[in-house]
């Protein structure tokens, strides 16, 4: 990540290889144009194939970019998210991580109430009307919530673990820099997941200043490596991989060539 001006404007690179695919994203982060018309995250993927290097495609880096981190946050809560009747979810945030945590969300539990809570509260009420949701202040939205979504660009933590319900789940995805946080060291050290132990120790201001130890990446609850009690409060805290985007990248490459090739034979 190159810091163009602290706070404001960041250019991330992202390269990985897979057996699939082979890439990099070039990112920008641009909290600066949070309440602007221009969003804050805007990127491209070059895509290529990794037997021969041959290139594929340019796709939008933006869009997969909020789907996979949404899509990623939705598979680690297929295995920790809380077993009972009635969930509630809580969106601490209202912009465009939030409506994709909430559509990928829905593909893994089933939710009775869905809470919302924005620094702008006037975001909140349009985000609420908009998806069926409660527009709420920050503490009730939290209090007897079982899956949480923090998705802000926050500095300093506004999520207190003493809110927290015994057992919630709690996926966060923004303030990906070693100094901002969304967490107190209270939320902080229950059990937690990360994407990546390298990434989040280089990356997360929650990991870093906290100091709460890792229990697992994603991939070793997927591999069944490592098994969390689900009764246990559990925290998965994301900042976002390269891998992820080459991967979503290359299923996006496949499902429209095999769309050209269909309309080529018809």
């Amino acid at each position: 990540m190159l810091t163009i001006e602290e706070g404001k404007r960041f250019l991330g690179i992202m390269p990985a290889v897979t057996e699939d695919g082979m890439g990099a994203k070039l990112v920008c982060f641009f909290p600066k144009n949070a309440g602007s018309q221009v969003p804050t995250l805007l990127a491209m993927i070059a895509l290529f194939e990794p037997e021969t290097g041959q290139p594929l495609a340019f796709l939008d880096g933006r869009l997969i970019t909020e789907m996979r981190t949404a899509a990623v946050s939705a598979a680690v809560t297929k295995y920790l998210a809380p077993n009972n009747d009635r969930r509630v979810l809580a969106l601490l945030g209202s912009g465009v991580q939030a409506k994709a945590h909430l559509q990928a969300l829905r593909h893994v539990c089933q939710f009775d109430e869905v809470r919302v809570w924005s620094r702008t509260p006037d975001r909140a009420q349009r985000f609420a009307a908009l998806h069926g949701a409660k527009a709420m202040e920050l503490e009730p939205a939290v209090r007897g919530a079982d899956v949480i979504v923090t998705a802000t660009n926050a500095l300093e933590p506004f999520l207190k673990g003493e809110w927290l319900k015994r057992g919630a789940h709690i996926n966060a995805v923004g303030s990906p820099r070693p100094t901002w946080r969304e967490l107190d060291d209270v939320a902080m050290h229950n059990t937690l997941i990360v994407d990546s132990r390298e990434a989040v120790l280089k990356e997360s201001g929650d990991v870093i200043l906290s100091g709460a130890p890792i229990f697992a990446e994603a991939g070793e609850l997927f591999a069944g490596l490592k098994v969390p009690q689900r009764s246990e409060t559990t925290v998965f805290k994301s900042v976002g991989i390269a891998v992820e985007d080459i991967a979503a990248a290359r299923l996006v490459y496949d499902a429209v060539a095999a769309t050209w090739s269909q309309s080529r034979s018809s």
